[in-house]
Parts: C-alpha cells; sequence; structure tokens
C-alpha cells in the first residue's frame, strides 16, 4: 500500500435494506466526504448523488459487476476507503463477489466500514484528513 494522501478516495455501497441508511449517512457527512473522491456501486451511487448533491462516480450495480469493479480499484491501490452498509440478515444471490470484496480489503489494508458506528469512527478520525501508511504492509 502506498500513502493515503489527505484526499481520500472512498468507495460506497449498501445492501438494499442499507440504502436509505446509507443516504442518511452521506447527507450527515456531506462537507467531509465532499473533500473526498468518490465511488458507488449502481442504485447506491445514483441516490447518495441525488440526495446530497456530492459527486459520485458510479460504477455498476453490486451483482452486476460493482463489487468486483471496486475489488479491482482496492486492488490497483486506487481506493482508501470503503463503506459498504451490509444487511447480514438477508441472503444475497452475489455473496462470493461480496466476500472477495471484504478479503481484498482486508489483504490491502484497507480501512472498511460494513456498519454506520464504524463509518462515523473513520470519518471523525483525524486520520480522514491527513496522510496515512500502515506500520504492516501487506505480503505481495
Amino acid at each position: 500500500m502506498t500513502v493515503m494522501q489527505p484526499r481520500k478516495r472512498v468507495g460506497l455501497v449498501a445492501h438494499d435494506a442499507k440504502k436509505d441508511a446509507m443516504v442518511a449517512w452521506t447527507a450527515r457527512n456531506r462537507t467531509k466526504l465532499a473533500e473526498a473522491d468518490l465511488w458507488g456501486t449502481g442504485t447506491t451511487g445514483g441516490r447518495i448523488a441525488d440526495a446530497t448533491g456530492l459527486a459520485v462516480t458510479r460504477l455498476k450495480s453490486g451483482p452486476l459487476g460493482g463489487d468486483q469493479q471496486l475489488g479491482a480499484m482496492i486492488a490497483e491501490g486506487k481506493l482508501d476507503i470503503l463503506i459498504f452498509f451490509t444487511d447480514p440478515l438477508a441472503a444475497m444471490p452475489h455473496d462470493v463477489d461480496v466476500k472477495a470484496l471484504l478479503r481484498i480489503s482486508t489483504l490491502t489494508q484497507t480501512v472498511i466500514a460494513c456498519n454506520e458506528a464504524t463509518a462515523d469512527f473513520i470519518i471523525e478520525s483525524s486520520l480522514f484528513e491527513q496522510a496515512y501508511r500502515p506500520e504492516s504492509e501487506p505480503d505481495g
């Protein structure tokens, strides 16, 4: 992993039952997110952009390849933070893609939030607005 720059590159994705929560979270954190480069999967990215006016680069829908697009960005060192509001109680036909996305995020020391509380801690951290390099580099 290279050094994360002060301007963070953030991926935003939410399962269907969590999309409203994601839109509300991004609206509450609009000021800080406006200082980041944002990518969102399909519907999630569109709903965030429509509700907040934030510039969100939209990828494909998660089940149609958006999760894999985010994973590729992470593998290439093009994403610093993944905010992924998951619904652990719903069966997902693309569960394999979700697991692969979380696996590559963990392996590359990408910051991950799978719920609102963790996302709050990330965006309120002083590290969100400064350069950062984890002490341990992933094996590669």
